[in-house]
């Protein structure tokens, strides 16, 4: 996509600091960081969400966020991790290219978990939704 700033990044018209990259993901520090060592992992080809990803592109796209999760923990030791995309404008995804948030936590950084990105059961029961999926 032409004016994909993902996309300029992997054609490396704009720079990057490169955590990880395989021949189908680049992993890149975050150049405004919720955490220290947070970084996006991204396909180098152009998807606009999780949904677009064939089977066997989302198993790479995984296995790229696990190789550079596992570089960030041999190089910042974090005590742990939240990990997760925002899918589509309505789930906060602002640049419109399929990218995972590694955010390494660290005991005291002041964060949560991702159950409080949103309190809002619905108006629905669990069972009642459960009915919905049959």
């Amino acid at each position: 996509m032409l004016d994909c700033i993902f996309c300029k990044i992997v054609n490396k018209e704009i720079p990057n600091y490169t955590v990880y990259e395989d021949d189908f993901v680049l992993a890149f520090l975050d150049i405004f960081p919720h955490a220290q060592g947070h970084t996006v992992v991204i396909p180098k080809k152009h998807y606009d969400n999780f949904l677009s990803l064939t089977n066997d592109e989302a198993k790479l796209l995984i296995t790229g966020v696990q190789n550079a999760m596992q570089k960030i923990q041999t190089t910042l030791n974090p005590d742990g991790f939240n990990v997760g995309w925002n899918e589509n404008p309505a789930g906060g995804q602002v640049v419109p290219h399929l990218h995972v948030h590694i955010f390494p936590r660290y005991q005291g950084d002041g964060g949560s978990s991702v159950h409080s990105i949103i309190k809002n059961s619905g108006n629905k029961t669990p069972k009642e939704v459960f009915e919905l999926f049959k």
